[in-house]
C-alpha cells in the first residue's frame, strides 16, 4: 500500500536524515581546504614569478626545454646501455617508469583534473624565462613526474646515482615553475606520480627476472653482487 500524495499536490522532495548534514558540512570543509590550497599555490607562483634572478633564467629555460620529451631522461639511458649489466638494467626499467609515468600523467591526470595553464602574461615571467606554453591541461606537471620517475628507478638499481638524479629531477620539476607554465602543486602532483611510476616500472621489472629475463637485460637487486 503506497502512502497517498501531499493534499496540495506538491512533490514529495528528498528525504534528509541524520547523515545529510554531517555529509554536506563535510563537502563544505573539503571546498575551503581546497580552496585554500589553490591560493597558497597561486601565491608560491607568484612569488617566483616577482623573484628577480638573470643569472638562473636562461639556465632553467634551457633545462625546461631540455626535458621535453624527456630527452634528458632518455639520452642518459643510451649512456648507461654502455655500461655493464647492472646499468644495462637500470636504463631499461628508467625508461620503463617514464613509459608508465607518461601514459598516466597525459592519458589520466590531464584528461581528469583538465586544470588551465598559469596566466604567465598576468604574473608578469619575464620574457628572458619563457618557454612555449603547452596547449595540454596544467596538472600534473608530466615533465616532472617523467624525470621523478626515472631517477627513482635508476636510483633504486643503481644507488650510486641516486642523488645525482635526483637533484636533475629536482631541477627539472622547479623550471617548470620558474618558466612560468607550471604552478608548484602541478610539480608536486607530478612528483608523487613518478614515484608510483617507478614503483611499478620496478614491480615488472622483478617479475620478469623471477621469471627468467634474457641475458644481458636482467634488473639485479639493489645490493647484490653483480657487476657494474
Amino acid at each position: 500500500m503506497t502512502e497517498p500524495p501531499p493534499a496540495d499536490g506538491a512533490t514529495p522532495g528528498p528525504r534528509t536524515g541524520p547523515g545529510a548534514a554531517p555529509a554536506s558540512s563535510r563537502r563544505r570543509a573539503l571546498s575551503a581546504v581546497l580552496g585554500d590550497l589553490r591560493a597558497v599555490d597561486g601565491a608560491l607562483y607568484a612569488a617566483v614569478a616577482a623573484t628577480y634572478t638573470p643569472t638562473l633564467d636562461r639556465s632553467l629555460r634551457r633545462l625546461s626545454r631540455a626535458s621535453d620529451r624527456s630527452k634528458i631522461s632518455l639520452g642518459i639511458a643510451a649512456a648507461l646501455c654502455l655500461g655493464g649489466e647492472r646499468a644495462r638494467g637500470a636504463a631499461l626499467v628508467g625508461v620503463g617508469a617514464v613509459a608508465v609515468t607518461s601514459a598516466a600523467a597525459n592519458l589520466l591526470g590531464k584528461r581528469l583534473v583538465r586544470r588551465a595553464r598559469p596566466d604567465r602574461e598576468a604574473a608578469r615571467v619575464t620574457v628572458d624565462r619563457h618557454v612555449p606554453m603547452p596547449a595540454s591541461a596544467s596538472f600534473p606537471s608530466g615533465h616532472t613526474a617523467s624525470a621523478v620517475a626515472f631517477a627513482t628507478a635508476v636510483g633504486v638499481v643503481l644507488p650510486a646515482a641516486a642523488a645525482p638524479l635526483g637533484a636533475l629531477a629536482t631541477a627539472v620539476g622547479y623550471s617548470r615553475v620558474h618558466t612560468g607554465v607550471h604552478y608548484p602543486g602541478d610539480v608536486v602532483a607530478g612528483a608523487v606520480l613518478g614515484v608510483a611510476g617507478a614503483a611499478t616500472a620496478l614491480a615488472v621489472a622483478a617479475a620478469v627476472s623471477v621469471r627468467g629475463p634474457r641475458p644481458g637485460y636482467a634488473v639485479p637487486p639493489p645490493g647484490s653482487s653483480a657487476p657494474v
